[in-house]
């Protein structure tokens, strides 16, 4: 997956997260959207190419892990629990992924500052990485899913959702993942990585002006997702 990391296009094919349930960005909006005062981010996934844009000001995402969630430290192929984490040293898991989730949703929504004020919330559902025996070996997903919820920022009505949105990654395993760990590719930069891509995309919405389409794809990415 290949990302170019500017504040307001993004430019997809056949990004595995859908754009949220907003109105396509049609030609009246270019003014806010201007690719030299706004940006884009570039995302490869596919054959299909989209253009989103993101729709609303964020002003402050609220993130839940809830307790009932079960954590599994066994090692084995694949455990049966909410919360499987193994990046990190063993601590309190739910603060582990809590963490996640904050880096990763910040990093998604940092430059969304335009439209209609919200407030978002993200429960997180799953969390559901490989163990060490996984990892080492074979390789797998990780698995992650949380509820989003969309409201107006001023008077707390839902503007979308709530609904469930799931961010798979694949997890590298056997030399592949040791080679990774030793380049600095950790297991949380790539949910990192990932769970900001979804959050981009859930909170945008896709473009049909062919004029900001043509812009946003002559510009080269910079930044390189895998």
């Amino acid at each position: 997956m290949k990302t170019l990391l500017l504040p307001m296009l993004a430019v997809v094919m056949g990004l595995s997260a859908c754009a949220g349930g907003g109105p396509d960005v049609m030609r009246s909006d270019r003014a806010q959207m201007t690719l030299a005062s706004q940006g884009r981010v570039d995302v490869v996934s596919g054959d299909v190419r989209q253009v989103l844009a993101a729709q609303y000001d964020v002003e402050d995402i609220r993130i839940s892990v809830p307790s009932k969630l079960k954590v599994s430290e066994a090692n084995m192929f694949y455990p049966v629990a909410d919360i499987v984490w193994r990046g990190e040293p063993m601590g309190n898991r739910h603060a582990q992924v809590m963490s996640i989730f904050k880096e990763a949703m910040d990093r998604g929504t940092h430059t969304m500052n335009t439209g209609r004020k919200v407030v978002v919330d993200v429960e997180v559902a799953r969390f559901h990485s490989v163990t060490e025996k996984t990892r080492y070996t074979v390789g797998g997903t990780h698995s992650m899913r949380f509820i989003l919820t969309v409201r107006d920022a001023a008077t707390g009505a839902v503007i979308d959702g709530p609904r469930l949105v799931a961010a798979d990654a694949k997890a590298a395993g056997g030399a592949q993942a040791v080679a990774e760990e030793q380049m600095g590719r950790t297991q949380r930069v790539v949910v990192v990585e990932r769970l900001a891509s979804a959050i981009r995309a859930e909170l945008s919405a896709r473009v049909r002006d062919p004029l900001l389409i043509s812009q946003a794809l002559s510009q080269p990415s910079d930044v390189t997702l895998r």
